[in-house]
């Protein structure tokens, strides 16, 4: 059967917030059942945007990650409260909603943070890729992806295997896969969230030089790049350990790294 998945490219996120509001507004006051209750106007983020502040002035970017609940495959949420939870044929996961009023241990039940109590309705709440859209015609995506400015949110209903070679031919990957390797939610360039790089400037008498050869070698890691006009380089996606940069074929610098790295200027 085919499945429905979100597609995240972390990339083209910019934290505008307008898929966090798309959600309050489609569930704010409405209840969807048996889909979901009303969700609160406070303290619920189904599309919560996570954000990461990566290197050291002036070097720094940011990366905004939409965290929605990740459908996954085999879901940790299920295995912990197998009577609350169901996952449907096209990979939606769901709530029981009536079965879990009371159970606040539902929320605990999710590694990844997704599931919210409603005092109010007392009952664990979540994500529903919006399946009382879907089911009934009304839109083909959930309302977060339909307001997404940027591209950074997509949807498509696909067979897995069709999916499969997709995600792999596009770069798409499960967030914290190690949790739950499978599921219906993926995401592109998530490097820019999840790993660190190393940047600097190449400079010669208080000049900056360009075109200069920077190689980055270590830690299963061995690419060159021309600085640019600046002088500036950036290797990013890197995992934590040690490496040794290279100037010109010229050893200049080793360094360890936990996080992304500003090295500064490197004189030559």
């Amino acid at each position: 059967m085919k499945q429905k998945y979100f597609l995240i490219d972390v990339a083209k996120c910019h934290d505008c917030n307008n898929c966090f509001m798309a959600c309050k507004d489609e569930h704010v006051g409405n209840a969807w059942l048996p889909y979901s209750d009303a969700q609160p106007r406070h303290g619920h983020r189904w599309m919560n945007i996570m954000r990461k502040e990566r290197g050291q002035y002036p070097r720094i970017d940011m990366a905004y990650l939409p965290m929605p609940c990740q459908h996954c495959a085999d879901a940790p949420c299920q295995k912990e409260c197998p009577d609350l939870i169901t996952r449907r044929e096209d990979g939606i996961v769901l709530i029981n909603v009536e079965a879990a009023r009371g159970k606040k241990e539902l929320v605990d039940a999710c590694p990844y943070g997704a599931i919210y109590w409603n005092e109010d309705a007392n009952v664990g709440q979540k994500c529903t890729m919006c399946a009382h859209l879907l089911d009934n015609g009304v839109q083909e995506m959930p309302r977060c992806t339909h307001g997404c400015p940027t591209g950074a949110m997509g949807f498509v209903i696909q067979e897995p295997e069709e999916f499969e070679k997709f995600a792999k031919a596009e770069g798409y990957e499960r967030y914290l896969d190690n949790i739950a390797p499978q599921g219906n939610v993926y995401y592109k360039n998530l490097h820019i969230y999840t790993k660190n790089f190393i940047a600097g400037a190449v400079v010669k008498d208080g000049d900056c030089v360009e075109d200069a050869e920077v190689r980055l070698s270590g830690n299963g890691v061995d690419c060159s790049m021309k600085t640019d006009y600046f002088g500036d380089f950036k290797f990013d996606a890197l995992a934590q350990g040690e490496y040794t940069i290279s100037v010109n074929g010229k050893e200049v610098k080793k360094l360890n790294i936990d996080e992304s790295v500003n090295v500064d200027f490197i004189n030559i």
